[in-house]
């Protein structure tokens, strides 16, 4: 099972072969996108300017998220962001909600996380992280 970060999804708007591919080769059954992902690429799709661009994004956007499955915010991920924002501060280290977020969905679902920023999450214990590039 995996679940998306944003950077991964927004790959996957661009086009890019690699995580494409990645996605293609899965059943769909297999890759789920927590409800923080869809927010943050609707909302920077909303912070683009009225352009061709835009309208084409927003449309590849609305393709992908409506063939794609999503990981639910349960208690049991609710549990698990709790847990991990707080061993992160008093270990001294901040991550953005939505990262914690993102990553609590992957870890109550025992998922792996696909992400470009796996360094950045790997900072949280127990997620399993890898990247889509090749």
């Amino acid at each position: 099972m995996y679940v998306l970060d944003t950077n991964m999804l927004t790959a996957l708007l661009r086009g890019e072969a690699g995580p494409v591919r990645r996605l293609l080769a899965l059943p769909r059954s297999q890759v789920l996108l927590p409800q923080p992902v869809v927010a943050e690429v609707l909302c920077g799709l909303a912070r683009l300017p009225k352009s061709r661009r835009r309208t084409a994004l927003s449309e590849r956007c609305e393709t992908l998220l409506t063939s794609m499955l999503r990981a639910d915010w349960t208690d049991e991920v609710s549990e698990r962001f709790a847990s991990v924002k707080a061993t992160l501060e008093r270990k001294g280290e901040r991550l953005d909600d939505f990262d914690v977020a993102i990553a609590a969905h992957a870890l109550a679902r025992d998922a792996v996380l696909v992400s470009r920023n796996r360094n950045h999450m790997q900072r949280i214990p127990g997620l399993r992280c890898e990247e889509w590039n090749d």
